[in-house]
């Protein structure tokens, strides 16, 4: 059958004079096959369906990898999805606005994220923010939101509004209460909830949590040390913005950071939601039992040198994010953030108005892929992972996202890496290509 009367979903499609992200290493000169959204093996194809593929794509010797992943962001182009106010039709085309935005930056996925908010503003917003997939007209795909709190800490509340703070004296019932209905689909409306251990009733409602597949992170959070490894055990496994809203470092009890040194920590029975071993793991042929953790490589809210600590302690776990407000693709000025005013200065830095306080950066996804791999000097492989890869395994979909794996989402983006750095050149969503 000629190509033109093929139907446009069925058509198979080669990526040749590739450099392929696969396994952990760059194979150069090589090729990727895709179908209805999903990258296949050609195999099948030669011996079964008797076909060869109906279009090339010639990659010119770019580097091809996985779609980025963002697992924390608050807003961008002005819009923040913590705001409820607007009609239920001008909030969702708000978020169709940064989910298509989002693409040119390499991103095909991402979890939109709600600061601590009453409960009307959940019950109106999540049901906006389940789980889509995406398309190169549509925007990136929604992974279910990040709910950043309200159950944290007082102490350190950084930019959150302290009026709507909660704690969980009736273990899951309070979050129910808290989050509405939209909790009861799990993973499909609520991807991720940033938590502080310490808070009362919170460590006990982990796993009834953790059975409905949403991922426990901590964060914005005072708690010991054996307070954070308590939340590990009961299903816990990721840190919300490493070091910041978070208690110091210090030798004695390290707090929340203190987790990422762990060494008696359960090894887990499965490697869904855990990071790979490496050299600094507990055991370095099992899953890691230590937390993934987010890191916003702005060199504002982590200095470098933090970011190479962090990474030299635990590089498996790191999950490169922006945590943008709704400033995000705009010049300096005032915008809203959870109903709070933020001021973005001329680095790109906000803060809550008139103090010290960050509140989020503007920082692309690009740029933390860049600025990891300056600050910690590690191979390219291990930048791209911490913002493809490990945010796939965090959020247990390394199945279908995350790799150029048979049978994942042909989420693909195109890398011009020959001066040292990256810039991406082609985008592809779900198979269908972005118009950059």
């Amino acid at each position: 059958m000629p190509t033109s009367e093929i139907k446009e979903s069925d058509k198979i499609y080669k990526i040749i004079n590739a450099r392929l992200l696969i396994e952990h290493e760059i194979v150069e000169n090589a090729y990727l096959w895709f179908q209805n959204g999903k990258i296949i093996h050609p195999q099948n194809l030669f011996f079964s369906a008797r076909r060869d593929a109906d279009e090339i794509i010639d990659a010119k010797g770019l580097l091809v990898v996985p779609g980025f992943i963002d697992t924390q962001i608050n807003g961008s182009y002005g819009i923040d999805f913590a705001d409820y106010e607007e009609p239920v039709e001008v909030l969702q085309k708000n978020i169709d606005k940064v989910a298509k935005g989002l693409l040119q930056y390499g991103c095909t996925a991402f979890c939109p994220t709600v600061v601590s908010s009453a409960a009307e503003v959940y019950q109106k917003v999540l049901p906006l923010l389940n789980h889509r997939k995406g398309s190169a007209t549509g925007g990136a795909e929604i992974l279910g939101a990040h709910v950043e709190g309200p159950f944290i800490s007082v102490l350190k509340k950084g930019a959150h509004k302290q009026a709507v703070f909660k704690d969980a004296k009736n273990g899951i019932k309070d979050f129910d209460e808290v989050y509405g209905p939209e909790l009861l689909k799990g993973n499909k409306a609520v991807s991720i909830i940033t938590m502080a251990p310490e808070i009362d009733g919170v460590c006990d409602a982990i796993p009834d949590l953790v059975a409905r597949g949403i991922t426990i992170s901590m964060g914005h959070s005072a708690c010991r040390i054996a307070e954070a490894e308590e939340a590990v055990t009961k299903g816990a496994n990721s840190i919300t913005h490493l070091f910041n809203a978070m208690q110091a470092f210090h030798h004695r009890d390290p707090g929340l950071i203190g987790v990422l040194g762990a060494c008696d920590l359960p090894i887990p029975e499965t490697s869904v939601g855990h990071p790979a071993p490496s050299s600094t793991s507990p055991d370095r042929k099992r899953p890691d039992p230590r937390p993934f953790y987010g890191l916003i490589c702005d060199g504002v809210h982590v200095h470098p040198n933090s970011i190479r600590m962090a990474y030299y302690s635990h590089p498996t776990g790191a999950v490169l994010v922006t945590d943008t407000l709704s400033a995000a693709g705009l010049p300096s000025g005032i915008y809203q953030l959870g109903g709070s005013e933020v001021e973005v200065v001329e680095d790109g830095a906000a803060y809550i108005k008139g103090t010290t306080t960050l509140a989020g950066s503007t920082i692309t996804i690009v740029q933390c892929i860049r600025n990891f791999r300056k600050f910690t000097n590690c191979p390219l492989v291990e930048a791209i992972e911490a913002a493809t890869l490990h945010p796939a395994r965090l959020l247990g979909i390394e199945d279908r996202k995350g790799t150029l794996n048979v049978g994942g989402d042909a989420d693909l983006v195109f890398l011009d890496d020959t001066n040292g750095d990256i810039a991406v050149k082609r985008v592809f969503v779900a198979g269908e290509e972005v118009k950059l």
